[in-house]
């Protein structure tokens, strides 16, 4: 069933100080719905079971869903692993379950969340140190990951100037450790995956080019791109609502949302930001501009290659004061 496959709460994308996509229709439309592939699932089981009715994705910040580790983590596989901790293999309606609440997110921060989640074990510390320094932006927060020795892997570190996204993840492992099994095990399935939830945006409407983004539409090859390059805008949004046909009288334009903007610079290049991204046709994922190596075979000895790599031998060094953002 959907609620052994999903996390209990769907996630939304969250973001402080959310604002109104203005998306703009594209000169041609999707082939009329008569052209279109049998929906996803059939219409008559909107909202799917599973799915709530209402709600946002992720909670503000200081209210995410406390969800429980799985029974036994770390040392014990989650529900829908094997025996040996192979995860047991997704069906693709699963599977495009499993990623609705990433699917619309710019395909640079995709790449590095699909790579993440693949450390899960990481991510919980990681987003305790991104929360205790979200006052840090920019150059002055890329010095702080430096200076402090972060021990995390790279995937995992290019997102700590996303914070509302770690703790997402952090609050949801079950579904994080999921993702990354996912990952390492059915990597095309999830990149096609992906590339459904888009189409089915795309058809009904919800998905287009706006100020925020930047939407380009191939079938099998749907870009999401930062009008401003480095420029990232996470969208929220209800899964129950954009991968499904509108209901009559539902105004599409305000199902995808946007909060501020968070600028990757150059100080950011030894995380894997200097060429990041997806060659969807042959399911390769981009991290600086090398492709992504790591499956379940080989994820305890592989080592992603980085232009400009930084790794800690010792142990980290805590060298500044953590409090609250003043606002």
């Amino acid at each position: 069933m959907i609620r052994n496959i999903v996390p209990k709460y769907i996630p939304i994308a969250l973001v402080a100080g959310a604002l109104a996509a203005a998306p703009s229709a594209f000169a041609q439309d999707y082939p009329p719905p008569a052209q279109q592939q049998p929906q996803y699932p059939p219409a008559q089981q909107y909202p799917p079971q599973g799915y709530p009715a209402q709600g946002q994705y992720p909670p503000p910040q200081g209210q995410y869903p406390q969800a429980p580790y799985p029974q036994g983590y770390p040392n014990q596989a989650p529900p829908g692993y094997g025996q040996q901790g192979y995860p047991a293999l997704m069906p693709p309606q699963q599977i495009a379950q499993l990623v609705g609440p990433i699917a619309l997110y710019p395909d640079g921060l995709l790449a590095q969340v699909l790579t993440a989640s693949t450390f899960y074990n990481q991510i919980p510390d990681a987003a305790a140190w991104a929360n205790a320094h979200s006052y840090l932006h920019g150059d002055q927060l890329a010095a702080a990951i430096q200076e402090d020795r972060l021990p995390f892997d790279p995937s995992v570190i290019a997102l700590v100037p996303f914070p509302n996204v770690l703790n997402y993840m952090a609050s949801n492992m079950g579904w994080t450790q999921q993702l990354g099994g996912a990952v390492l095990a059915q990597r095309n399935d999830v990149m096609d995956a992906v590339q459904q939830d888009r189409a089915q945006a795309y058809n009904y409407g919800y998905l287009r080019s706006g100020q925020y983004e930047t939407v380009i539409y191939d079938p099998g090859n749907i870009q999401i791109l930062p009008v401003t390059p480095g420029l990232y805008y996470v969208p929220y949004y209800d899964p129950a609502i954009v991968f499904y046909g509108p209901r009559p009288g539902f105004f599409v334009g305000g199902a995808i949302r946007f909060g501020g903007g968070i600028t990757i610079g150059a100080a950011f290049a030894p995380w894997g930001w200097g060429n990041v991204g997806f060659a969807w046709r042959s399911h390769g994922i981009l991290i600086d501009n090398h492709a992504w190596g790591r499956t379940w075979v080989n994820r305890g000895a592989y080592v992603h290659p980085y232009s400009a790599p930084v790794h800690f031998s010792g142990p980290r060094v805590e060298h500044h004061e953590m409090h609250a953002e003043h606002r």
